[in-house]
């Protein structure tokens, strides 16, 4: 096997690629230095943009020597954004001082409404032996802008005491529990999380993300709002973004693949327009899911076979949203419900990310056929489609792309997808083996 050689990375320089901001434009902008507080030039400002805590866009502008000011950075988010934040602004352009509203809000009194009769959510974490990611994810949970909420901590096959210890003192300052699933492999803790929750709504979060204070609040505005929803997807955003490798994993796509900040559904009614057998762009990601009870109960669960810590390495989220649409169920998009990301800063780590999603992808498509093969046939007339995708230049997959992208990051996607099949088909004589000694 030929060895990865990473480029040169920016720990080894003086350049940090992006400063991550989050600008509320109802309040001053500020500005944006090029010396970040490490001494390291700053290249571009990405910003996740808010008015009246509403997500609406987000941008991404170069920084200048001398800096961005306010003014220059409202010019910019009304360049990207205008469309969108005009209307709520009555036509006005963005303001860099701020603004005061005469009334409420829509948007704000939107989500009073919706907490008025906020349902109980349980959010499950599912982690192994990353105590510090997830003391912080946990921080980020305690501090939401909701009242009925319990979380629930899964600690998948630990070799310490680490993540129970951080549970603990979480458990300290608010509804934290904590559970154990003995047998490795992500899709055998999410199975673990769901006997621990029937009959509950369960919101989903990785360790390595941070959830944004009114992510619940969202969550249960879309289950008020559409009441026939299945499950709720939302919006996923870089929390840094200082490496080359997690600007090139944005500029893939980044978790939520180019889906943007406009509420949308899919269901029965939406079949003509998207497939439900071909899951891009619109299903979202596990790492920001929420379920009604029994949903996932009445699609088998959830792979043991596909997931972390398989040969698979991701897709049972794939796999269940796939399975949810085909069983006619409904998916809400809703992107007002927001989780911050820790990408991978590494080149080595993206390019097995890369791997694992192409494996992934394929592997859930060969558990899908396994389980009906009936559908094989609507997956062949997919295919011009799915190859297009990958290999269009005006695909979501490839035209965010700069020169600097490195090609070879397609290539180990491509290398994984081939692979994905017999990697299904290992993990689950595998998961098989684990449910086994189990009896």
């Amino acid at each position: 096997m030929t060895a990865v050689v990473p480029p040169r990375l920016d720990e080894e320089s003086n350049v940090l690629p992006a400063v991550v901001l989050d600008l509320e434009i109802s309040e001053a902008l500020p500005s944006v230095g090029a010396v970040a507080p490490d001494g390291r030039r700053v290249q571009q400002a990405w910003a996740l943009v808010r008015l009246f805590t509403e997500p609406l866009g987000t941008i991404l502008v170069d920084v200048p020597e001398r800096g961005l000011t306010p003014a220059e950075l409202a010019a910019a988010i009304d360049a990207e954004l205008g469309d969108v934040v005009r209307p709520r602004l009555d036509g006005a352009p963005v303001p860099s001082t701020g603004l005061v509203p005469a009334t409420e809000p829509a948007f704000l009194a939107g989500r009073r409404a919706a907490l008025a009769s906020a349902p109980d959510i349980t959010v499950v974490v599912c982690t192994r032996e990353r105590p510090g990611a997830l003391a912080r994810c946990l921080d980020s949970l305690l501090t939401q802008v909701y009242p009925a909420a319990r979380i629930l901590v899964v600690d998948n096959a630990p070799v310490t005491d680490a993540t129970a210890e951080v549970a603990r003192s979480a458990a300290r300052r608010g509804p934290v529990e904590y559970i154990t699933e003995p047998k490795p492999g992500l899709s055998f803790a999410r199975n673990m999380a769901e006997r621990a929750t029937r009959g509950e709504i369960v919101a989903w979060i990785d360790d390595d993300e941070l959830a944004d204070r009114y992510w619940l609040a969202e969550v249960a505005r879309a289950l008020v709002e559409n009441p026939d929803a299945d499950v709720v997807s939302g919006v996923i955003v870089p929390a840094e973004l200082e490496t080359r490798a997690q600007i090139w994993f944005e500029q893939f796509g980044g978790h939520s693949k180019g889906r943007g900040f406009r509420p949308d559904r899919f269901g029965p009614e939406t079949a003509d327009r998207q497939s439900p057998l071909y899951p891009l762009p619109p299903f979202g990601t596990g790492a920001n899911m929420t379920f009604r009870p029994g949903v996932i109960a009445r699609v088998g669960g959830w792979d043991n076979a596909l997931g972390a810590g398989t040969p698979a390495m991701g897709s049972e989220d794939t796999l269940a949203f796939t399975k949810v649409l085909l069983a006619g169920g409904t998916i809400v998009y809703q992107p007002t419900a927001v989780t911050h990301h820790y990408h991978r800063r590494d080149f080595e780590g993206l390019h097995k990310q890369m791997v694992g999603y192409g494996t992934g992808l394929t592997a859930a498509y060969t558990s899908l056929v396994l389980g009906r093969p009936g559908l094989l046939f609507a997956l062949i007339k997919l295919a011009p489609t799915a190859l297009r995708d990958l290999t269009g230049a005006d695909s979501l997959r490839v035209s965010t792309l700069q020169d600097d992208f490195p090609r070879e990051l397609l290539t180990a996607n491509r290398r994984g997808m081939i692979a994905g099949p017999g990697a299904y088909l290992k993990g689950r004589r595998a998961a098989r083996a684990k449910l086994r000694g189990t009896r």
